[in-house]
């Protein structure tokens, strides 16, 4: 997972057309320690269809503010520059709240790009 730590960057890899998911977290923060030991595993089983960005929350606060990230770590699924979905809140996640959570970015991506290719035909 590659580390971001400007809002250039970010804009950058969120304006692919692929599905790509802001994990927002920060050193101090001890849910976000919690993930570290499954997240390997999660980047490997959705790696062929996700692609996996860490924002760093201290070195970005202005697109934190901006992106009304409330809690940490927090998920959020973009494509072509914009949000798709979300799971932001303050609790600790589990792997299985991270897989769901994945699975229905997956599904939104899915309908969107269906959507598309259905208009032009």
């Amino acid at each position: 997972m590659e580390k971001v730590s400007n809002s250039g960057i970010f804009r950058v890899h969120t304006q692919s057309s692929n599905l790509v998911i802001g994990v927002f977290k920060a050193d101090w923060c001890g849910d976000c320690k919690f993930i570290e030991p499954f997240w390997p595993e999660i980047e490997e089983k959705y790696g062929d269809r996700i692609t996996f960005i860490e924002v760093d929350t201290e070195q970005v606060p202005d697109l934190v503010d901006e992106l009304n990230i409330l809690g940490i770590p927090s998920f959020v699924a973009f494509t072509d520059g914009r949000e798709l979905v979300r799971y932001v809140n303050k609790a600790r996640k589990s792997r299985e709240e991270i897989e769901d959570f994945l699975n229905r970015a997956l599904d939104v991506y899915r309908t969107l790009h269906d959507t598309a290719e259905r208009k032009e035909e």
